[in-house]
């Protein structure tokens, strides 16, 4: 296989693409890009500088500047960072920005584990089957109700040590699934050739079969 395989996983916030994505990586052998983690280091540049992420001009000035070593930064968990991240993520000049830096991680990514894929890489984020890489071999998009999204991120946060509380984590996931549905640049939306898979009732090893039999059979298609 001399063209590398990627794998597009999109879906809203809590949806279970980014456990899915990692562990579908460390399945085939392909290297992963969280591309949520782009618009928070973004966002959380932005923070610290004192700046507005709503401000177009210093959102931009983040991004390109971006340090992507940064993406293992534990600040970018914070919920403040990821309400930000939502916002400079509907800018366009900062998508477009960002939008290099994925694609040329899609298609020569920094490193591919040994596997059925010569090179190749997962991707999860909102906008990856439709506009980062719409010829992805494979394209997934997670959803699940907006009460079961809340719930995991809950759970999550407590786990976490972070205080949570329920009614106000399902508004800020209702409020942030607008944001990105209906900004003007690449909003949210599962691509025409995209396999819908509603995680409300299923666990995650259930989705990860379900992924995998999926890419396994796109796989022995190309051979």
């Amino acid at each position: 296989m001399s063209e590398p395989l990627i794998i597009a996983i999109d879906g809203p916030a809590a949806s279970g693409k980014g456990t899915l994505a990692r562990r579908l990586a460390a399945k085939f052998g392909l290297a992963h890009l969280d591309t949520g983690r782009l618009y928070r280091a973004t966002a959380l540049a932005v923070l610290e500088a004192g700046d507005d992420p709503a401000d177009p001009a210093a959102a931009e000035t983040a991004a390109r500047s971006l340090d992507v070593t940064r993406l293992d930064d534990p600040r970018l968990n914070r919920e403040d960072v990821a309400r930000a991240a939502s916002v400079v993520a509907a800018i366009p000049a900062v998508r477009a920005v960002l939008l290099d830096t994925q694609r040329r991680f899609a298609h020569q990514p920094p490193e591919s584990a040994p596997g059925i894929a010569a090179a190749g890489a997962v991707l999860d984020g909102r906008d990856i089957g439709t506009v980062v890489c719409p010829d992805a071999g494979v394209k997934l998009f997670l959803v699940a109700s907006a009460e079961s999204r809340a719930s995991r991120r809950v759970k999550e946060l407590r786990e976490r040590g972070t205080p949570a509380i329920y009614g106000d984590v399902l508004q800020d996931m209702r409020e942030r699934d607008a944001r990105d549905s209906e900004r003007r640049v690449a909003p949210l939306s599962a691509a025409s050739d995209a396999v819908t898979i509603d995680t409300t009732s299923l666990d995650a090893d259930q989705v990860f079969e379900h992924a995998s039999e999926l890419i396994a059979r796109h796989c022995a298609l190309r051979r």
